[in-house]
């Protein structure tokens, strides 16, 4: 009983020290990187002006890897102008 309740809570546990890991290092896009996005986690922009800045995507690519990209974007802020 409690080998499966430690299973049970361990396990999300590791995924988010593998998340966390992977959020530390973010990959900077290249143009014509070859990307492979299964699923979106989230889209960070922390700057709220209108301006072109740094953003991190996290993604799940086709094999579940959980990945950090970092790009240049638009802020949301100018679409509000």
């Amino acid at each position: 009983m409690k080998r499966t309740l430690l299973c049970l809570l361990g396990a999300p546990l590791m995924f988010h020290a593998v998340a966390s890991t992977a959020a530390e290092t973010p990959v900077v896009y290249q143009y014509g990187m070859k990307l492979d996005i299964d699923r979106v986690i989230s889209i960070e922009q922390p700057n709220e002006r209108c301006e072109v800045s740094p953003a991190q995507m996290t993604y799940v690519d086709s094999r579940g890897e959980v990945h950090v990209l970092e790009y240049l974007r638009q802020t949301p802020k100018c679409s509000d102008i």
